[in-house]
């Protein structure tokens, strides 16, 4: 596992972004915590990622690539379009599907997604991939959270290809806002 603070990412950045497209798993920086990821139309990537969570079937977010990436693959309505206006921030967005757009495994197969654009330069990177990437808390389920490379499980720094990482996170999971129905935010 190799740890690439933003400089050396910055050097590195073609390579790094073609090893995600390829379907590295790794740690990543948001505007919330850190979050592991991969290529959200990788289904092998995606399992591993399950895998390393232990978590079976509870779907995860993905960083949409573009706000246009999210108009062709979702059903946007008028109360879509503002939340939609409010990013990049620390929002999630459920949004019903129009397509099959990620590997199965992200979402359990339901035809709803979470959504993010975090305010956080990782964004780039799945908007310079031109594809979804996962995004969900570094840990275990029902485990604490990463917020330092002191409290990454073992087990899951053992199993990644790299982390991208610039030092300790105070934040907390982005608000969850969904979209399928009514309006509701769903605090963490």
């Amino acid at each position: 596992m190799r740890i690439l603070n933003f400089d050396e990412f910055k050097m590195e950045k073609p390579s790094i972004i073609d090893a995600i497209i390829r379907g590295a798993v790794f740690i990543h920086p948001t505007d919330t915590i850190y979050g592991i990821g991969c290529n959200a139309e990788l289904s092998n990537a995606v399992k591993k990622v399950r895998q390393l969570k232990g978590r079976a079937t509870n779907p995860f977010s993905v960083i949409a690539p573009s706000l246009e990436w999210i108009n062709k693959n979702c059903v946007v309505t008028k109360e879509a379009e503002e939340w939609l206006e409010k990013l990049p921030g620390p929002y999630t967005l459920i949004l019903k599907l129009k397509n099959n757009c990620v590997a199965r495994g992200v979402n359990s197969g339901l035809n709803t997604l979470g959504i993010r654009i975090p305010n956080h330069w990782i964004r780039n990177v799945a908007a310079e991939a031109e594809i979804p990437v996962v995004t969900t808390s570094v840990n275990r389920a029902n485990e604490d959270y990463m917020t330092s490379l002191e409290d990454l499980d073992p087990a899951i720094k053992s199993s990644i290809d790299f982390v991208l990482y610039e030092g300790k996170k105070e934040g907390k999971p982005s608000k969850i806002i969904d979209l399928t129905e009514a309006v509701k935010v769903i605090e963490r």
